[in-house]
């Protein structure tokens, strides 16, 4: 197999690992994060115990990885340069924290979800399509 079908073997299997983690989790269920963010109502733990294991399996990974001194499958790793808080950034992460509080999806469990298609989840896609569009526009 070539170099690149290596690197998006590897890429496919990492996106089934997530989905699967994610079905598993109950993530793809908006509801359930929803009740997360409730914290006045019927208020559910659950996403804070799915996101404790996704920050110490990532706090670990990233150890064992860095460790090894170079990357599995590319010439070294890509890392962020950029290190500052900017409106850009800033107005990005309020414009996702309100989608996916509108929602109840953020990205992953909404491409997750796509086999159950609703129409709360297809407007979720469509602006979240649009959001790509336009931030490029603005980027360029």
């Amino acid at each position: 197999m070539s170099g690149v079908g290596v690197k998006t073997a590897a890429g496919y299997i990492a996106g089934l690992l997530f989905g699967l983690g994610l079905a598993i989790s109950g993530m793809t269920d908006p509801a359930r994060v929803l009740g997360f963010l409730d914290i006045a109502g019927a208020w559910d733990p659950t996403l804070m115990f799915v996101l404790g294991g996704a920050v110490v399996t990532t706090f670990i990974g990233f150890r064992l990885v860095f460790a090894r001194g170079k990357s599995l499958f590319a010439g070294g790793f890509q890392l962020p340069s950029k290190q500052e808080l900017d409106a850009k950034l800033l107005g990005g992460a309020a414009l996702f924290g309100i989608g996916w509080g509108l929602s109840g999806y953020c990205p992953g469990p909404a491409i997750a979800s796509m086999s159950g298609m609703t129409m709360p989840l297809f407007a979720m896609l469509v602006a979240m399509v649009a959001g790509w569009f336009i931030a490029r526009r603005f980027s360029s």
